[in-house]
């Protein structure tokens, strides 16, 4: 005869199940409509509800952990709950039946909820709540068969009953968890086959266009040959990644469109093929996170393909007044650009490769904005679908409305590479070696300090264009002991980095960067 314990343990168990199940088919039916997973759904209202310190701690101590691990935190709790509704279903009552598929209801209707209202890349309604209806539909059946697994221990009981004088059926109860459990794992495998096979074939429908006015060649000597630096142009896996989407939409080339309107003479809908039979121009361009701590990793340069943004502004007519754009992404996140920004002659396109590459998925496929000298939080909208002309004065972007500046220009910056903090060298000759980035600006001069000695000339590596990044090197002769070395750039301009330390919000990070490391003898 089981003990209380174990039918208690054994309710909990397959309330689980019920719920992993109908999470893992859930997330099927997301990865197959594009609509959002209930688990995603809860996260991006997390996301977006979570005070903005909070927000700053994540991306800079967790870095892109953060979404696997708000998942995870939210599949948690919900296993927690799912645990209790079982246990509550042990007791075999119709009450304590009642109650379990209560909760499993309940909490698919929350699901559905956040589904509903939160951000979003689905298309439609019926894609946007189908995940979460049918996530819904799966906990609900799954806890009631789990539930037909107990019932109460009767003075007169049925034949059946029995056969479970402790009122627990064993194999009904392991048929239903078996059940569950297959349905959920095949479920979850078909997610990690389907989606990237589709995925696949929606970015091969896009051929990489030829631009009509190519970048220049890369001059020799822009890579320093020094192990640990990074790659002069940041392979595309590699490309730094800060957004608020646990899923990456996967947009259908074929219909992808944007909207330019606003103040405007004449608004223009624009499929990628529209889009790709205008003037198209490849740039190297860095591109910096707000979010990137001095001597942070979220910066990258990258060869992109792309519209010019003035081109299309030009074609729509901008009316007098305007000073902004709102773009929006297919998620409904929206973005503030200066209109100055980009009709100034600066680079600023509507990108469509990347790296000789459709944009990965990740960095906005289809179609994505470039703009060079700003953060990405005012310029770098992904996924873009809306691009409005309007004034700052009337809508506050999704960032702004969250505690940062309106604009946003890069600062001036520089990183050391190697050696790594708190490394160990061997006494000699020593190389370090980074990048220096202020694009618009461009770098003029590298300066190192060791320990609280003077600054000292580095290495310039050559130099491509002012909007990349550009790579130095510094020779010292290291003698035994715990040094530290330090870092400024003096950009095109002439203006010496700032070594006032300042946050990333509101408007970017300052400081200089130094490592700490020993040199054994």
């Amino acid at each position: 005869m089981a003990t209380r314990a174990v039918r208690r343990f054994a309710g909990a168990v397959g309330g689980v199940v019920a719920a992993a199940a109908a999470l893992a088919i859930g997330y099927l039916i997301a990865a197959v409509t594009g609509g959002p997973w209930p688990v995603d759904a809860v996260g991006v209202q997390v996301i977006d509800m979570s005070p903005g310190p909070v927000k700053d701690w994540a991306v800079r101590e967790l870095g892109t952990n953060d979404r696997p691990l708000l998942r995870l935190g939210i599949c948690v709790v919900l296993a927690v709950v799912a645990g209790i509704a079982g246990f509550i279903a042990s007791r075999g009552s119709r009450r304590s039946k009642v109650i379990a598929v209560g909760i499993a209801a309940g909490l698919g209707l929350v699901g559905l909820a956040f589904a509903i209202f939160s951000r979003s890349a689905a298309s439609g309604v019926v894609d946007r709540v189908l995940p979460s209806i049918v996530t819904l539909v799966v906990a609900v059946a799954g806890m009631f068969l789990v539930t037909r697994a107990f019932h109460p221990v009767l003075e007169s009981p049925t034949p059946r009953e029995k056969e479970q004088p402790d009122g627990f059926d064993r194999r009904r109860f392991l048929v239903a968890v078996s059940a569950l459990a297959v349905a959920g794992a095949a479920g979850w495998t078909a997610t990690k086959v389907l989606p990237v096979r589709a995925g696949a074939a929606l970015r091969d429908k896009f051929l990489v266009p030829v631009p009509t006015d190519p970048a220049a060649a890369v001059p020799a000597g822009v890579q320093v040959d020094v192990p640990g630096i990074s790659n002069f142009v940041t392979p595309n896996p590699k490309f730094y990644r800060v957004d608020t989407l646990l899923e990456v939409p996967r947009t259908d080339p074929d219909k992808w469109e944007l909207r330019i309107h606003g103040m405007v003479d004449k608004e223009l809908r624009l499929s990628l093929a529209d889009l790709v039979e205008r003037r198209l121009i490849e740039r190297d361009i860095t591109l910096t996170c707000v979010s990137n701590e001095v001597g942070g990793p979220y910066v990258g340069n990258a060869r992109w393909i792309g519209v010019p943004i003035a081109d299309l502004l030009s074609e729509a007519g901008v009316r007098t007044g305007a000073d902004a754009v709102k773009s929006t992404s297919v998620d409904g996140l929206t973005i503030g650009t200066p209109l100055a920004a980009l009709t100034d002659g600066r680079d600023a396109i509507l990108a469509v490769a990347m790296n000789g590459e459709p944009l990965p998925f990740e960095h906005g496929f289809p179609v994505r904005m470039v703009v060079p000298g700003l953060y990405g939080y005012v310029s770098a909208t992904k996924w873009i679908v809306d691009f409005e002309v309007t004034r700052f004065q009337d809508f506050k972007a999704y960032w702004t409305d969250r505690g940062w500046a309106v604009e946003a220009p890069i600062k001036t910056a520089s990183r050391i590479e190697v050696p790594k903090g708190f490394a160990t060298l061997k006494a000699g000759p020593v190389v370090a070696a980074g990048v220096a980035w202020a694009q618009r600006r461009g770098i003029r001069k590298v300066e190192v300090r060791v320990d609280e000695g003077e600054w000292q000339p580095a290495k310039l590596a050559a130099e491509n264009t002012i909007d990349t990044w550009r790579q130095w090197t510094f020779r010292w002769n290291a003698t035994p002991g715990m040094h530290r070395l330090t870092v400024r750039a003096t950009d095109g301009a002439g203006e010496l980095q700032t070594s006032d330390l300042a946050a990333p919000r509101p408007n970017g990070s300052s400081g200089l960067h130094d490592v700490v490391f020993s040199v054994d003898a």
